[in-house]
């Protein structure tokens, strides 16, 4: 049996241009040198700066609307003010509000004698309650033992006019607790005497009206408004350091019918000069 001889292997020689060798390796040469360059500065960018988690934006506050208020709070005044011997004037008080052919009473039902009149509202609670609606809690004294706390519920409608957006509803009272504190949360007690001595003085002239004593220790910008009955300062506190920075004291003082009351105020301090002034005291009265 003849075996064949094994096949010669084959070599294939291609000739190519030796400046076409040297651009193909610079080109190889430059891709890794610019991916390189680009994970440097990936790097570099987040430790420098490095991606933040997505913070939710805080509801925006409606602005004040001061006409919606006073219509909540007229209606709640005419809502509640009732007399049994002329029931009629609940109805007239109210045709500002609802049409008097379909419901001129807003489903009040007076009794048979009596009367209710409003001594004083306001408003003490405002919700949002859609686009153009909010529904605003009104505090009524009607000289019972108890106060009255009516929901308002006032619509924008078309054409910017304000309209009652559903029956008025009897509510509680806004939350309250006692308060922990009363002369104010403080981080610590001032340790300059030099501070103490013009808070000291600074609170009994501002206190006692005298104005040309308080200059004295007023910064040069400062604006201060006295209160407009004079108290003379019986007893005045440690000054404290108040958490936003300010100094708060708190004060026995009493009035010329011998009225006692116990105050306790916020300065704004600032040192100038090597020396204290006030920069403010509890209000500032151009705002």
């Amino acid at each position: 049996m003849s075996r064949s001889a094994p096949s010669a292997a084959r070599v294939r020689v291609e000739t190519r241009a030796f400046w076409r060798l040297r651009v193909a390796a610079s080109l190889t040469r430059w891709v890794l040198y610019t991916a390189a360059i680009v994970g440097i500065i990936a790097t570099a960018r987040f430790a420098i700066a490095p991606p933040r988690p997505a913070v939710a934006r805080a509801p925006s506050v409606d602005p004040r609307d001061p006409g919606s208020e006073a219509f909540a709070t007229v209606f709640a005044r005419r809502y509640m003010t009732w007399n049994a011997a002329a029931p009629a004037e609940h109805a007239d008080g109210l045709a500002a509000f609802v049409n008097t052919a379909t419901d001129p009473d807003l489903g009040l039902g007076q009794p048979a004698r009596g009367s209710e009149r409003v001594v004083s509202a306001e408003i003490v609670q405002a919700d949002r309650v859609g686009p153009g609606e909010h529904a605003y809690t009104v505090e009524l004294d009607t000289g019972r033992p108890s106060l009255t706390y009516l929901s308002v519920d006032v619509v924008h409608a078309a054409g910017g006019a304000r309209q009652l957006g559903r029956y008025p509803a009897l509510v509680g009272p806004p939350l309250v607790a006692p308060a922990t504190t009363l002369d104010g949360r403080s981080v610590g007690p001032i340790s300059d005497p030099s501070l103490s001595a013009v808070v000291g003085r600074g609170l009994r002239n501002y206190l006692a009206g005298s104005h040309t004593n308080l200059a004295a220790d007023l910064a040069p910008a400062a604006v201060v408004s006295t209160p407009a009955d004079p108290l003379t300062v019986d007893q005045i506190g440690q000054p404290r350091v108040a958490p936003d920075g300010g100094v708060l004291t708190t004060v026995v003082a009493h009035d010329s019918r011998q009225t006692s009351f116990t105050l306790t105020y916020e300065m704004d301090v600032t040192r100038t000069a090597g020396r204290w002034l006030i920069a403010a005291i509890q209000t500032d009265p151009r705002t």
